[in-house]
């Protein structure tokens, strides 16, 4: 039996580990204050674009081992904040069963008198309410949610290790980009469904075919597709989008936001 459930995630999880590795490196060997801090902020983009690969990896499990999944999810957590089983709870059985009716969205973007939140209330709501709502979605999912709950207790156990060893570059290397790569993705999130008509498919979400933003985001920007098979793996989310993109709106496609938009575009 092969490791991978798709060729396609090998090279991904190699350069997610390798990230992780450096971060340890640094950790360890690395007593410079400032050194430290250029390293915190040359690692945030990359860690925010991971992150949705770990999104990805929560619709459909990288590897055929479950042992293998926990260990790459506790990899993602410390890069992105999110830890195993926080995205199916949230996200997998919360906003793509609800992303239609934002009285119950976990990833709802109006407010309660139906008006809709700016970007930076969105983000800053979204990020603060995150493991409250992955963890009141649940009970219609016992066994998952056993798992995410154990798995973030060691995710905070080994950060509480990592913190007594050296708590600043814990801080600056772990826990301040976990923190801000959770809340850039809260705010990308927000440009894929706000302000849009809840109650058809093909109108509720926004799409970017822009080509390194699905590079980076493992087609990410292919949102309409991505709704409507929410376990494709994402290598196969740009055939999905040829299929049904003449039944999107064009008012549906936009470009991305920095830097993305500042890098070549196409197709």
């Amino acid at each position: 039996m092969t490791l991978f459930r798709y060729k396609a995630d090998r090279i991904p999880v190699l350069l997610f580990t390798l990230l992780f590795g450096l971060d340890l490196l640094i950790f360890s060997f690395v007593e410079n204050l400032a050194v430290v801090c250029v390293w915190m902020v040359i690692g945030i983009l990359p860690k925010a674009c991971i992150c949705s690969f770990g999104h990805h990896h929560q619709h459909l499990e990288t590897f055929h081992q479950p042992i293998l999944n926990r260990c790459l999810e506790v990899i993602l957590g410390f890069q992105t904040g999110v830890t195993s089983h926080a995205w199916f709870l949230h996200h997998v059985v919360g906003h793509h069963q609800n992303y239609k009716d934002q009285a119950l969205d976990e990833s709802r973007w109006q407010r309660a008198d139906g008006t809709t939140m700016g970007v930076i209330e969105y983000s800053a709501v979204l990020t603060g309410t995150s493991y409250i709502r992955a963890y009141r979605a649940g009970p219609r999912f016992p066994r998952q949610r056993r798992i995410f709950v154990f798995m973030l207790l060691l995710q905070v156990l080994l950060l509480t290790g990592l913190f007594l060893i050296n708590w600043a570059n814990a801080l600056l290397i772990f826990l301040l980009p976990m923190v801000t790569s959770l809340y850039i993705t809260c705010w990308h999130t927000y440009y894929h469904h706000a302000g849009l008509p809840v109650g058809d498919d093909f109108e509720a979400s926004f799409n970017i075919e822009h080509r390194w933003y699905n590079i980076l985001t493992g087609n990410l920007g292919y949102h309409t597709a991505h709704h409507l098979g929410g376990g494709l793996h994402w290598s196969l989310l740009p055939d999905m989008h040829e299929i049904i993109r003449d039944r999107i709106p064009t008012t549906h496609f936009h470009e991305p936001c920095p830097p993305f938009r500042w890098m070549p575009s196409g197709r």
